[in-house]
């Protein structure tokens, strides 16, 4: 198993591969550390996504002295600092985009996009009845997971547990590139409103 260190020399030299291994060791343990401030497993889902995003945008700068996840968890905290600022200012729909938006310039325009989305739909049909209804009311229709377990009369704990099932299922599906989710159910979420 590679040192965080030698992951950052090749992360430095633009290797997506250590990126791949080094946003794989963490990021589970990162979405933990945001939800302990956020209190929601999706928002921490998404602030661990743009703060590896984050660190590739800014590998160049990076020193190879063994902190990398001190400062990946460092840049977490900001970005969620930043995000409750802003949503307190602005509005949780113009946050959204400017995210999107970053993700998109990062990950370009990828010729397999829509291969991508519909291997995407594919897999939420192969999910179970209830798993696949919770997920949607989450993703497409922005119910948060107190909202849905009302709506669907059950407990917090199971949309959590619908939602975890959800994803493992999907990041397997993605395991060769986990950050284009993001970006995919945004562009998904467009599609089936649109």
């Amino acid at each position: 198993m590679k040192e965080d260190s030698d992951l950052v020399k090749a992360i430095i030299k633009n290797d997506r591969m250590a990126f791949q291994i080094f946003f794989r060791r963490y990021y589970e343990a990162l979405v933990l550390y945001v939800n302990t401030f956020t209190n929601d497993v999706m928002q921490s889902e998404d602030i661990a996504q743009k703060s590896f995003i984050k660190f590739w945008k800014k590998r160049k700068k990076l020193k190879i002295d063994g902190h990398a996840k001190s400062l990946l968890f460092k840049m977490a905290y900001n970005i969620f600092i930043d995000e409750y600022r802003k949503n307190k200012k602005q509005g949780s729909i113009y946050i959204e985009e400017l995210v999107l938006e970053s993700l998109e310039d990062k990950i370009g325009e990828d010729d397999h996009l829509e291969k991508r989305l519909e291997k995407l739909k594919a897999i939420i049909e192969t999910l179970p009845e209830k798993c696949k209804e919770i997920l949607l009311l989450n993703k497409m229709d922005g119910l948060k997971y107190r909202e849905i377990a009302i709506k669907l009369n059950i407990s917090i704990k199971t949309v959590e547990a619908q939602m975890r099932i959800a994803f493992q299922k999907i990041r397997e599906g993605f395991k060769d590139n986990p950050l284009i989710l993001f970006v995919l159910f945004k562009k998904l979420n467009w599609r089936l409103i649109g």
